[in-house]
């Protein structure tokens, strides 16, 4: 389903060359994958290429069979709306919307009724334990809480894959394993596949495939 073929994507980072360099990968459809490795080995840089905001230096990423690493901008655009789900590590919620509308989001971007929307986005939040906090907006949530609104909004428009950067970073232990194993139930049910960048053991202990990263190269594969 996800596919990265020879990617490079090469950068400066305090005078040393950094990124990721040849790294060919393949997560199938219904797949729970994590890149793990230390601060620095490249799992970020990964994603972005995964999700379509960065664009490699060499090699392809293929999405669903289709080469999408060079589509125009416009295309990426409507990929990552349409076909992708961000969890990003900074969380990303707009502060003035409440968790209700920062789930409904994407959806109202996708054209959605608000009703849909709102139901939708809803079940989201409930799905991860935010049902009495719809109406808080970020500022009034714990890091935790935020973390779990960024997840469910990421997944309220049912994508074909989810990127997610360090999703229990902030949670404790109680949330964080439920967490990955709704992740894991999502992707049995809905054939959801997620791409997850983490060095939580909790994590890794949970996952279809482990791809591990040591100095933006691919060192273990399944």
């Amino acid at each position: 389903m996800l596919e990265l073929r020879a990617i490079t994507r090469a950068y400066e980072l305090g005078g040393e060359r950094a990124g990721v360099f040849g790294v060919s990968l393949e997560v199938p459809r219904g797949c729970l994958a994590v890149l793990a490795g230390p601060s620095g080995s490249g799992k970020t840089t990964l994603l972005q290429l995964a999700g379509l905001l960065d664009s490699p230096d060499e090699g392809e990423v293929r999405l669903d069979g289709q080469s999408v690493s060079s589509l125009p901008e416009p295309a990426r655009c409507g990929l990552r709306l349409r076909r992708l789900g961000f969890v990003f590590q900074a969380f990303n919620l707009v502060p003035v919307l409440t968790a209700l509308e920062n789930a409904m989001l994407p959806l109202q971007l996708q054209g959605l009724a608000e009703g849909e929307a709102r139901r939708r986005a809803g079940a989201a939040l409930d799905r991860v334990g935010l049902s009495d906090r719809l109406h808080h907006r970020p500022g009034q949530l714990s890091g935790g809480q935020q973390q779990r609104a960024a997840i469910a909004r990421a997944l309220a428009p049912d994508p074909l894959l989810v990127l997610a950067d360090e999703p229990t970073a902030s949670l404790d232990h109680a949330h964080g394993g439920p967490l990955m194993d709704l992740m894991a139930e999502l992707a049995a049910e809905r054939g959801t596949t997620f791409l997850v960048a983490s060095h939580d053991p909790a994590v890794i202990a949970r996952a279809h495939r482990v791809f591990r990263l040591a100095d933006g190269r691919l060192v273990e594969a399944p």
